[in-house]
């Protein structure tokens, strides 16, 4: 399923997904938290991203697996099996800031979408947009690690 589709790797198809996806997950929470006149604006924006995100994260992840599965029964082996393992690291990572910030945007529109105002009530809930803006920032450095490391493995140093 993750593999290939017309004789392409899935991962080459779908990674535009995450690039896109993830930081527009990480801008739309940062507005979400600190900007309160916002929400009821994003708010639909806030939770389609929060789930699509991680989705088409974690189908990269996987279809990246299943590229480096082959990659490797094709002969692969050394310092370019390196690179790749590297980028994977980082793209392991990126799921998960991805979809904790998902969890915690969700998290954040349903409490606030019940008061009056959208406004944020407790100190419990200061300290979830800080957290969500928190996570947002890794996970847009981490689209990018990924990215770059990925660009290195297939294209190498350009410097």
């Amino acid at each position: 399923m993750f593999d290939q589709i017309n004789g392409l790797p899935v991962h080459a198809l779908v990674l535009h997904a995450a690039v896109v996806f993830v930081p527009l997950l990480a801008l739309v929470a940062i507005v979400y938290a600190v900007l309160p006149r916002w929400r009821t604006k994003i708010g639909w924006a806030a939770i389609l991203l929060a789930i699509i995100a991680p989705i088409c994260t974690y189908v990269t992840m996987a279809s990246g697996s299943k590229l480096r599965e082959r990659l490797i029964a094709n002969g692969m082996s050394g310092p370019p099996l390196e690179k790749i393992d590297d980028h994977m690291g980082y793209g392991g990572l990126t799921f998960y800031f991805a979809l904790g910030l998902g969890v915690v945007t969700l998290v954040m529109v349903l409490l606030t979408l019940r008061r009056p105002g959208n406004r944020l009530a407790l100190p419990a809930d200061l300290g979830l947009a800080v957290v969500m803006v928190a996570l947002a920032a890794l996970s847009g450095y981490y689209v990018y690690k990924t990215g770059d490391t990925g660009a290195q493995a297939v294209w190498g140093t350009s410097a």
